[in-house]
C-alpha cells in the first residue's frame, strides 16, 4: 500500500533520494532533511499509513522492533547524552508528513531542544472522568 502523493512513499520507491541509515522489507530509516540535532533520524514503515492507530498492530510491532537498534546506532555515532523517540499524529501534534514515522532525536545535556514541557495538574475528579471516557473508547 502506498500513496502516490506522499513524499515518504516516494522515498520508499526510490523516486526521491534520502540519506539512508537502515532499510529492510518492513521499514526505512533516513536522516531528517530539517534536523533538530545532528543525527536526527526518521524511521517509517514502507507501507503507507497516516497515523499510528491506522497501522496494523503487527506492522507497528515490526517497525518498533527495529527502533532500539537504530537508536543505539544513532546515539553511538553522534556520541549524544540521550535521545527522544517521538511519533507525532495529526497536524495539531506537529505531524508535517501524513505517513506514520518515528523521530530519533539525539540530545545533549542542556541543549534546550524542547525547552519547557507544559505540564499541569488535573482539577479534582477530572483525571478519573477522562480515564473513564478513554476506557469507553478502547
Amino acid at each position: 500500500m502506498s500513496n502516490g502523493n506522499c513524499i515518504f512513499c516516494k522515498m520508499v520507491a526510490g523516486e526521491i533520494p534520502v540519506t539512508k541509515i537502515y532499510e529492510d522489507d518492513v521499514s526505512l530509516a533516513f536522516l531528517d532533511i530539517r534536523p533538530v540535532s545532528d543525527g536526527h533520524t526518521l524511521v517509517i514503515p514502507r507501507r503507507h499509513f497516516g497515523r499510528l492507530h491506522e497501522c496494523p498492530p503487527e506492522e507497528v510491532a515490526e517497525v518498533a522492533s527495529r527502533l532500539g537498534r537504530i537508536a543505539k546506532g544513532v546515539s553511538d555515532a553522534v556520541k549524544c547524552d540521550g535521545y527522544n523517540l517521538l511519533c507525532n499524529n495529526g497536524r495539531a501534534a506537529g505531524q508535517l508528513v501524513e505517513h506514520l514515522h518515528f523521530h530519533i532525536i539525539p540530545r545533549r545535556t542542556g541543549d534546550a531542544v524542547f525547552g519547557r514541557w507544559p505540564s499541569y495538574s488535573y482539577e479534582q475528579g477530572k483525571a478519573e472522568a477522562i480515564a473513564a471516557e478513554i476506557r469507553k473508547n478502547l
